[in-house]
């Protein structure tokens, strides 16, 4: 009796992910490749498929460990979290945690930072298309109602905080220049990840200004924001500061919406 093809796709893929299974007992070999040198092949591919789109989803970890550590790390990283998803696109979304968390890549954290950094660049890229406004939209609220007014922001963003300068090794890995060497900070650095149109932004934040982004996005308003400012900058400054970050997000195209 012929095997069910449900029956049939659940072996193959325990063999291709696991290599274990009763898939080599289901197929036929011959004069060329028995069932195991067949299924194998196909394990294999799968691999391989899949480290070629870590490769490109991640080019900066690939040039900061070279080639050898690049396919080891991504063959633990396969085994440990085989693909679940019907997109390769998504493949990778846990790779910097298995690199903080797994010996020996836990021993080299800046290995992970620039992992996280290099995915938080693709969420960014391909988040939904949004319209920002500007500063003309804001000015039209009246000045009497400002500290009441919240905002919204576009999903093309996020915040990471990073100890190590992963962002300057990044750029001279792709400029195919001498990267620094890792350099860690006693204190994490919080950068703001963007797209402009189609081009993805980064830049490190002030203390204040990530305190105040922060808020801002937990749905906090313009008085809440001067309020906290004043951790930073005396009373008369707060509200200048606080619509000095206003305008930068508008320039950057953060802000999408605002209400009263």
């Amino acid at each position: 009796m012929p095997t069910p093809l449900p029956e049939l796709q659940g072996a193959f893929a325990r063999y291709l992910m696991q290599r274990e299974g009763d898939a080599t007992t289901l197929i036929l070999g011959d004069e060329r490749a028995d069932a195991e040198e067949r299924m194998n092949l196909y394990a294999d591919a799968y691999v391989v498929r899949l480290v070629k789109a870590l490769e490109v989803a991640f080019p900066g970890l690939w040039g900061l460990v070279g080639d050898e550590q690049f396919w080891g790390l991504c063959r633990d990283y396969i085994a440990a979290h085989p693909s679940t998803f019907r997109s390769i696109r998504w493949f990778g979304d846990k790779l910097a945690e298995f690199l903080f968390t797994t010996p020996p890549y836990d021993e080299y954290p800046f290995v992970g930072e620039m992992a996280a950094f290099e995915w938080a660049q693709g969420l960014v890229f391909d988040a939904a298309d949004t319209k920002p406004l500007s500063e003309t939209d804001l000015m039209q609220v009246p000045p009497e109602k400002w500290g009441l007014l919240t905002f919204s922001f576009t999903p093309a963003m996020r915040l990471l905080d990073l100890h190590w300068n992963v962002p300057a090794i990044w750029q001279a890995l792709k400029r195919d220049e001498e990267p620094p060497e890792p350099e860690r900070q006693e204190m994490a650095v919080v950068w703001l990840l963007w797209r402009q149109e189609l081009d993805p932004r980064w830049r490190p934040l002030d203390v204040d200004e990530a305190w105040a982004l922060q808020q801002a996005l937990q749905g906090g308003d313009f008085a809440t924001l001067c309020e906290g400012l004043l951790e930073w900058v005396d009373v008369q400054n707060a509200p200048l500061r606080a619509a000095g970050f206003l305008k930068s997000w508008l320039a950057h195209g953060l802000i999408v919406g605002m209400e009263v």
